[in-house]
Order: C-alpha cells, then sequence, then structure tokens
C-alpha cells in the first residue's frame, strides 16, 4: 500500500532518548503507521530526508498562548521553531473559568489585554477551539490567579473557607471538562496573599482526576530556597505531582545557587514525583513593575500602555531621558512589560542539562518586542547548547522537548515516534538547526527547520506556513 506521505532515509531520533537510526517513515492520515529500515514502501507524497532529523514534534512545556490560539491561529511563532503542541494556563493565569471583565488586570493582561475574552468555563473555551482550531494542539491548566479573580472580592488576603470552596468548584468542573492540573503563580499580586494552606486545599482536589500542579514559585530570587520548599509542601500534603516553572536563580546575589537548589529538588524527588522546566536564556520576561526590575542588570521595555514609543528601549536609557527616578519611569509606562537580565549562564547550562528539566518557552505574543524565546526556544537548545556546546547529546535534547514532557503531562501517543503514535513531526538539519531571533529582533524564523507535521499534516514547510491549522485540544491527563 502506498502511505500518504513517508520520509525516506531519515535520521530517527525517538524521542525516548534512545540511539538514532536511519529509517523511513510512512505516514497516512494523522498516524505513523509503518517505521522500516528498509525502505520498502511508497508514499503519495515521498521526501527525501538523507542527511535530516526526523523528531516528534516539539512540546511547548510552558506556554501563554490561551488567547494566541484564537488571536494568531497560524501560530507561526510556535510552528516555524518545530513546536506542535503546547501547554498553556501557566503562572496561575488561565482564560478560564471566568465571566468576562471590564479590563484585564495585571498579570491576566498578559494573556488577554480584553477582559471579554474570557470564557466563563472550560467546556466553553475548549469548544471555540474545536470550532476554530489552530495550527498547534493545546493542553490547558487552570489558573490560581483566574479562579481567585472569579472567586473574592479582596484579592489582597487569604481566601475564605467560603471562597476556597467556590474555587474548589470551579477547579473540579474545570478537570471534568478537560483542564489538565492547577498553576499557581504565588509571585503575582494576584495571588501573593494566598498562604501554603489555601494551595494544599485545592490541590486535594486534583488526585480523583489525576492532575497535576505546576507553579511559578513565590520566590525565584534570595527566598528560591524557601519557594522549594514550599513547593514540595504542597505536593507532599496533596499527594499531587509538581512541576517548578521556568527554574531559575535570579540577581547577581544568586548566581551559582543552581548547585544548592538543583541538589534540593533531587532530595524531593525521593519521596515526591517532581519536575522542573526552563527556557534557553539569561533573561526572564514578564510585568514591569512586579520588583525584578530592582535585581535585573538590564531592563528592556517590551510593551507599554502608557509609552507605547518605549518598546525595546532599556530602562536606564529612558529614567535618563524622562529626568526621572526609576521608580516615577515605571510608573509612566504601566501597564507594561519587559525583558530583564537576572540569570548568570552558567545557572542556565546546569539546570538545563538537569535530566529532570524539560523545555518550555515561557514565551508571550501579541506585544510589540516580545522576549526571543517566543520564536527561538527550541531550535537554541538543538542548535546553540546541542551542537555549539555539547552540554548535552542531540538524543537528549530532543527527549527533553518530546517525550518526556508528554509523560509529565500525561499526552498520550505524541512526543514519541513509534508505529500507531500521532503524527506530530519536526524535520531538521542537525548542522544547521539555529534561532535566529535575538533581543533587538526578536520575532525571526528559526533556521534549519524543513518540515512540521501536526496530525499528519504539513503546517511548515520550505520556510513559510502551508495554512493547515489541524490543531487539536487534548483534553484529561493521562497517566
Amino acid at each position: 500500500m502506498a502511505f500518504d506521505l513517508v520520509f525516506h532515509n531519515a535520521t530517527v531520533v525517538d524521542g525516548t532518548g534512545n540511539g538514532r537510526i536511519t529509517a523511513s517513515v510512512g505516514v497516512s492520515a494523522d498516524i505513523i503507521e509503518k517505521i522500516s529500515t528498509t525502505g520498502d514502501f511508497d508514499g503519495h507524497q515521498v521526501v527525501d530526508a538523507t542527511g535530516l532529523v526526523l523528531a516528534p514534534g516539539f512540546i511547548d512545556a510552558h506556554a501563554h498562548d490561551d488567547n494566541a490560539l484564537f488571536q494568531t491561529p497560524f501560530m507561526p511563532f510556535k510552528i516555524s521553531q518545530g513546536v506542535t503542541t503546547v501547554i498553556n494556563g501557566n503562572c496561575g493565569l488561565s482564560l478560564a473559568p471566568l465571566n468576562s471583565l471590564e479590563n484585564a488586570p495585571p498579570p491576566l493582561n498578559l494573556i488577554a489585554k480584553n477582559g471579554k475574552q474570557f470564557f466563563s468555563s472550560f467546556e466553553s473555551y475548549f469548544s471555540s477551539l474545536d470550532e476554530a482550531p489552530s495550527s498547534v494542539n493545546s493542553v490547558c491548566l487552570v489558573g490560581h490567579s483566574t479562579l481567585r479573580f472569579s472567586s473574592m472580592e479582596n484579592l489582597d488576603q487569604p481566601a475564605t473557607d467560603r471562597e476556597i470552596s467556590l474555587m474548589n468548584t470551579d477547579l473540579v468542573r474545570s478537570l471534568e471538562q478537560g483542564a489538565i492540573g492547577l498553576s499557581t503563580g504565588l509571585f503575582y499580586p494576584p495571588a501573593k496573599a494566598a498562604p501554603t494552606e489555601e494551595v494544599i486545599e485545592l490541590c486535594k482536589s486534583l488526585v480523583s482526576y489525576n492532575g497535576i500542579y505546576v507553579t511559578h514559585m513565590r520566590d525565584e530570587a534570595d527566598g528560591v530556597m524557601k519557594s522549594i520548599e514550599e513547593t514540595a509542601r504542597i505536593g507532599r500534603e496533596a499527594a499531587v505531582e509538581v512541576v517548578i516553572s521556568h527554574h531559575k536563580c535570579a540577581g547577581k546575589n544568586n548566581h551559582g545557587r543552581s548547585l544548592e537548589t538543583l541538589a534540593k529538588i533531587d532530595e524531593i524527588g525521593e519521596y515526591l514525583n517532581i519536575g522542573l522546566d526552563a527556557y534557553p536564556y539569561i533573561a526572564s520576561s514578564t510585568m514591569l513593575g512586579a520588583g525584578n526590575e530592582n535585581r535585573a542588570s538590564k531592563v528592556l521595555i517590551t510593551w507599554s500602555d502608557g509609552m507605547p514609543e518605549a518598546a525595546n528601549r532599556e530602562l536606564s536609557e529612558l529614567v535618563q531621558s524622562l529626568g526621572l527616578t526609576a521608580g516615577e519611569t515605571v510608573e509612566r509606562l504601566m501597564p507594561a512589560g519587559g525583558v530583564f537580565f537576572t540569570m548568570d549562564e552558567n545557572d542556565v547550562q546546569r539546570i538545563l542539562k538537569h535530566p529532570k528539566t524539560v523545555i518550555g518557552s515561557d514565551g508571550i505574543s501579541g506585544y510589540g518586542h516580545p522576549h526571543p524565546r517566543l520564536w527561538g526556544t527550541f531550535p537554541r537548545v538543538l542548535g546553540h547548547y546541542s551542537r555549539e556546546l555539547g552540554l548535552f547529546s542531540l538524543e537528549d535534547a530532543i527527549r527533553k522537548m518530546t517525550y518526556t514532557t508528554a509523560q509529565r503531562f500525561g499526552i498520550q501517543n505524541r512526543g514519541i515516534i513509534r508505529e500507531g503514535a500521532f503524527a506530530d513531526l519536526v524535520l531538521f538539519d542537525p548542522k544547521t538547526v539555529i534561532d535566529t531571533a535575538t533581543f533587538d529582533s526578536p520575532m525571526q524564523e528559526a533556521d534549519g527547520i524543513h518540515f512540521t507535521l501536526v496530525n499528519g499534516e504539513i503546517t511548515w514547510t520550505n520556510g513559510r506556513h502551508t495554512g493547515a491549522r489541524s490543531g487539536r485540544v487534548l483534553r484529561g491527563r493521562h497517566v
């Protein structure tokens, strides 16, 4: 029989960390039907993949594409770098369950500036995505801050028993409708006042649904160890699996502390199923005014409603030109976002290399001058950290971006090349794949990505998007 699509003579790296093989891979409809080292079959469309690597489509373990799936459904910033699945609802921020707001307050405005873009339930959110699919598959967590906005009148205090009950009702309903777990952003104003006990009570509801707890911890700087201990306590007392989001040691005083934090995570791993994600850059990006600017060696403005012309300018330059203090300048810019240079390269490499680490971009689209991680994260891991620096093998790099992520988040039959798995695939040149997005020019397509397939549909080829929108909502966590 002839398959719909065949890749002949590909260097197949299956995502598990196993060694590469040279094989032909046949795809029909949305399934990988055959893998053969002899290549004794044909296809209606045949790609000579000699010298190229065929890998599972990359899974972005930490995305903020909740609204981008509607606003930019072709998702070029993900498809062009080989990403086929995104995990949304991170940092306590999800588009559901929340009735429309007058305006989206920080940090919810990072995922939707228009308050009317929120959904009262995950059922309506997922149904809307089913009706108007994007080019990537999507998985979603329930945001703790979103639950607080929906259930509480005063966010500057711990939730009452009644408010926790309201949040739990919304959380359980969301899990029943296909969300995979709970995320928190305890660093951010809407959740800062939430005590550990509030989060534990919510996480207890995850157990019956195989839910996962994912956290932007309370402190990634001086208090990073206490925050890791708090995260472990939540996981242990609620009996749930835990993921630490975009692990870092922020601020010059904390450079080098990844030796300490990773050892602690290993210790916790002896009694708790714990994982972490990271992105391959020394700068973070989030809302301005949350305190990161005080520990950063440099701050680039990504967007500003107060001064739109400030995008891509340094905060220190604005302070000087405006003749204001740093605090006054931030107030003038607000609401606004920035890129914060707070990390040390040695820590970044140590965290990326850790066997539990999976890769997430933490990218945010829809703004004038985003962090380059939005367009470059995955090719940067392949090209810079694996090929150029030799931080880990190509097989291990791909494992961190595919199968391990799928296992961690309970995504079945994706993140792996095997017969019967879904045909989410990326074909790239291992000698040339590299990110081209920079802090000065962040919206640049990567080099070396030849094909991206989502559910068997060629979505990216020859440096262009095909127009395919074959992405699906992936409901529930299956472990």
